[in-house]
């Protein structure tokens, strides 16, 4: 089972990537893809949030 710092790396990342792609997607007037990918967004904003990350730095779209 992974441990809490695994669940959190392994969010954060994602998080990351998630976040230039959307940015890519946006640059690229591509709203249809943006869109699609806001929910994981979301969702991975809430799993890290409730873990005690403190997402002011690492938040790239602040939405």
């Amino acid at each position: 089972m992974p441990s809490a710092a695994d669940i959190i790396r392994d969010s954060v990342n994602e998080f990351s990537r998630l976040q230039n792609w959307m940015i890519s997607a946006k640059a690229n007037n591509d709203i249809e893809t943006y869109n699609s990918m806001h929910d994981r967004y979301i969702e991975l904003k809430v799993t890290l949030s409730s873990l005690g990350v403190n997402l002011t730095d690492i938040d790239k779209i602040k939405e």
